[in-house]
C-alpha cells in the first residue's frame, strides 16, 4: 500500500447449487490464491455461499443454517490472509429473508449489505428490500450492522474506503452506490448474478463504467458463473475491475479465467473529486467500519504512460488535435471579432510555439471568412537567430500566405544595451532577456499601428517552469497556446501538417516537419558554426520528465515521493534514478519561484484539464514556500545517490 497503491480484484469460482460447504472451500481457496497475487479486496457473485439459483430452496430454514455454518467456515479459512473480502449468503431476520454479502478480514465478520432492489419475479418473492435503517443482527459469532449505508475503511489507507451494492441494484435510476461514494466511498464492490442474455454483458459494462466516471470511484463487478443452475438461465462469470470509468482488469463471460485483478489509487480518485466533483451534502447516517491491512508495497505491473497528455491511439490523438485546435482558434476568432481587431499579430521565430500560434491565426482567419493576410506575422531576427529557422519562418508564412515583415533588431538592441551600460560579449540574462523584451515591444507597437491584438506563443510546459522572459514572450493580448503541454504540441504541428499533406500543400507540410525536427530554443545565444547552441532542454531538462510532473502535481496533487516513483515506472530504461531525482526538484524550484510570472497572466483558451491561469485554474500566492516539497525532493535525491 506504499504511495497509496493497492492490489484489489474480483473473482467467480465454480460452484455447485446448494452445497455450503463446497463453495466455502471453493471461495477459501480462491481467496488464498489472490492473496498469494497479492490482492488485498476481493470480491466474489451475489448469494455465492449458495448460489443464486438456489431457487425456493431458500426458504429452507437448514439451507439458511448451513449458508451460516459455511460462512464461519469461510472466515476461519481465511482469518490468516491479509485481506477484505465480500462472500454472499441469505441472512433471515425475522420474517424477512434478505440477500446479503458478508465484508470478512482476517477471521472477522465486520458487517452485512443486503440487495436494496430484488431484481426479477423470483428474487422478490424470495427476498426481502433492504430495510431503511441499519439494524443489528448476530451471525457466525459476530455481532454486526445488516443496512445498505456502511463503509469499510483501512486504517492504514483511510482514501480506501468501501462500500457494496448488490448485482442488479447498480441499474436502478438512483443506484444505492451514488450514495456511497457521496458518503466517500472510494471502491464499490459488486457481487453479481446477472445471467448471459444478449447484450447483457454489454449493458453491464455500460453502467458500471459510466457510474465510475461520474463519481471517480473504482469498481469491483464479481458475476455468478457455471456453478450456477442452467435449468432457464446461463451465467457467464466475467469480472470487471475499474478506476474513473477506465478499465484495470477483466474476465470476459465465459473465459477460462475465472478472476481478474490489478491495481488502483484511492488516494487518485479522492484527488479527482476534491478537484472535479460538485459540492454535495454528504448522506447521513452511515456506519465506519475500520479494518486492518499490512503496509507491504504493491508491485506496480500496469502500464504508465510517460506522455500523460498525449493518448496512446492514433485515432484518439487525431480527434483530440483536432478539438484543441478548434478551441484555439474559436477563441481566438472570438476575441478579434469582440475587439474589433484588424489583425492578428505574432513573433514567428520557426519554432515550434510560434508556428503552433501562426496555424491557430490562420484557422481564425478562416473560420470568420477574413482574409489570412490580417495575420500580421513578424520576424526579429538577432545575435541568436539560425539562418533554419528564419528561412523555416519565411517559408510557411508565405506558403500560408498571411502578411509577413522582417525587422532586425539587433541595432535596436545595441543601443538599449548602451542606455542601460551592458556590455555585449557577457551573454547574461540581460542579454537574453534585453531581446525578448524588444521583440515584445515591436509587435505591441505594431498592433496600436495596425488596430489589432499581439497572440502570445508561450505554452503550457513554459509557463509551468517559468522559461518565459517576464514582460517579453511572457506578455500578450491573447495567449492562445497557454494550456497546451510541449508534448502535445508536437502532435498538433505534425497533424496540421499531415492535413496539408492531404490537400497536396506539400511545402507547407515539409516545412512543418523541419520544424518538429528542429531543437526547442529562445535562440538568444550566437550559434555556433550556423548551429543552435542554446537548446531549452540541455538547460531544464527533457520536457517530457517536466509535463510528467506538472500532471501528477497538479492534477491529482501527488507528494514528490510518488511522482517520483511513477516516473521511474514511466521511464524505466530511459532515464536512470538520478536524472529523475534532479529534474523533478528542478522542476518544483522553478514552479514555485515562477509563480510570478503566471499571476499575471494574459487570457487565453483553456484546452484540457491542466492549466495555469490565475484568473480560475491555478490559484497559488507568488512567494509560496517551496519547502515542503523541496525537503521531500532533496530526500529522494539521497536515495538515488546512495542506490
Amino acid at each position: 500500500m506504499k504511495d497509496g497503491f493497492i492490489r484489489v480484484g474480483a473473482a467467480s469460482p465454480l460452484l455447485r447449487v446448494a452445497d455450503c460447504r463446497y463453495n466455502a472451500t471453493a471461495l477459501a481457496k480462491a481467496a488464498r490464491e489472490a492473496a498469494a497475487r497479492g490482492v488485498r479486496v476481493l470480491v466474489f457473485p451475489e448469494l455465492s455461499l449458495t448460489t443464486y439459483t438456489a431457487g425456493d430452496l431458500f426458504f429452507q430454514p437448514l439451507l439458511q443454517k448451513k449458508a451460516e455454518e459455511a460462512l464461519a467456515s469461510y472466515m476461519k479459512e481465511t482469518e490468516a490472509l491479509d485481506m477484505l473480502s465480500f462472500v454472499g449468503l441469505p441472512v433471515s431476520v425475522g420474517e424477512h429473508i434478505y440477500n446479503c454479502t458478508a465484508a470478512v478480514s482476517r477471521g472477522r465478520l465486520l458487517g452485512l449489505v443486503p440487495k436494496t432492489y430484488p431484481a426479477a419475479a423470483e428474487d422478490e418473492r424470495t427476498f426481502s428490500p433492504a430495510p431503511t435503517e441499519s439494524i443489528p443482527v448476530s451471525l457466525a459469532g459476530s455481532s454486526v450492522l445488516l443496512g445498505t449505508r456502511q463503509l469499510f475503511v483501512c486504517e492504514e489507507l483511510p482514501s480506501l474506503a468501501i462500500a457494496a451494492e448488490i448485482g442488479t441494484d447498480a441499474h436502478a435510476a438512483i443506484p444505492p452506490a451514488a450514495a456511497h461514494t457521496a458518503a466517500g466511498a472510494t471502491l464499490i464492490a459488486n457481487p453479481a448474478a446477472i445471467p448471459a442474455l444478449v447484450g447483457a454483458a454489454e449493458e453491464a459494462r455500460l453502467l458500471r463504467t459510466a457510474f465510475s466516471r461520474r463519481t471517480r470511484s473504482a469498481y469491483l463487478y464479481a458475476n455468478a458463473g457455471g456453478g450456477e443452475s442452467g435449468t432457464d438461465l446461463v451465467f457467464g462469470g466475467d469480472c470487471l475491475l475499474l478506476a474513473h470509468g477506465d478499465t484495470v482488469a477483466e474476465c470476459p463471460p465465459f473465459a477460462d479465467a475465472h478472476a481478474a485483478d490489478g491495481v488502483i489509487d484511492p488516494e487518485a480518485l479522492l484527488a479527482l473529486r476534491r478537484t472535479e466533483s460538485a459540492s454535495t451534502q454528504l448522506p447521513t447516517g452511515y456506519a465506519r467500519i475500520p479494518f486492518s491491512l499490512s503496509r507491504a508495497e504493491t508491485t506496480l505491473d500496469f502500464p504508465v504512460s510517460p506522455t500523460p497528455f498525449v493518448p496512446k491511439s492514433k485515432a484518439e490523438r487525431a480527434a483530440r488535435c483536432a478539438h484543441i485546435l478548434r478551441v484555439q482558434s474559436e477563441g481566438l476568432g472570438g476575441r478579434l471579432t469582440r475587439a474589433y481587431a484588424k489583425t492578428a499579430v505574432l513573433g514567428i521565430s520557426g519554432g515550434l510555439d510560434s508556428t503552433l500560434a501562426l496555424l491557430v491565426a490562420v484557422e481564425a482567419m478562416e473560420a470568420l471568412s477574413r482574409p489570412v493576410t490580417d495575420v500580421l506575422a513578424v520576424t526579429m531576427p538577432c545575435f541568436g537567430t539560425t539562418a533554419r529557422t528564419k528561412s523555416n519562418a519565411e517559408i510557411l508564412c508565405t506558403e500560408l500566405g498571411v502578411t509577413l515583415s522582417s525587422i532586425d533588431i539587433k541595432e535596436a538592441v545595441r543601443a538599449h544595451f548602451a542606455d542601460i551600460g551592458h556590455d555585449e560579449s557577457t551573454h547574461d540574462v540581460t542579454y537574453e532577456n534585453a531581446q525578448a523584451r524588444e521583440r515584445t515591444q515591436i509587435l505591441m507597437d505594431l498592433a496600436n499601428k495596425t488596430g489589432g491584438m499581439v497572440v502570445g506563443t508561450g505554452d503550457l510546459s513554459e509557463l509551468a517552469l517559468g522559461f518565459a522572459t517576464y514582460n517579453g514572450d511572457h506578455m500578450s493580448m491573447y495567449g492562445v497556446n497557454a494550456t497546451v503541454p510541449k508534448t502535445l504540441m508536437r502532435h498538433l504541428v505534425a497533424y496540421v501538417a499531415d492535413r496539408y499533406e492531404q490537400k497536396g500543400r506539400t511545402r507547407v507540410a515539409a516545412c512543418l516537419r523541419d520544424i518538429l525536427a528542429t531543437p526547442v530554443s529562445p535562440e538568444l545565444l550566437p550559434p555556433v558554426d550556423g548551429e543552435i547552441v542554446q537548446e531549452t532542454e540541455s538547460i531544464v531538462g527533457p520536457y517530457e520528465l517536466h509535463d510528467f510532473f506538472l500532471y501528477y502535481f497538479y492534477r491529482l496533487g501527488f507528494p514528490p515521493k510518488k511522482i517520483f516513483r511513477l516516473a521511474r515506472h514511466a521511464f524505466f530504461g530511459i532515464y536512470d534514478d538520478g536524472e529523475i531525482a534532479r529534474r523533478l526538484r528542478l522542476f518544483l524550484s522553478r514552479f514555485f519561484s515562477q509563480q510570478f510570472k503566471r499571476s499575471c497572466l494574459p487570457d487565453g483558451p483553456r484546452t484540457g484539464s491542466v492549466a495555469l491561469s490565475p484568473r480560475g485554474a491555478w490559484h497559488m500566492p507568488s512567494d509560496a514556500a517551496a519547502t515542503l516539497w523541496l525537503a521531500e525532493a532533496d530526500e529522494i535525491l539521497r536515495e538515488a545517490a546512495h542506490e
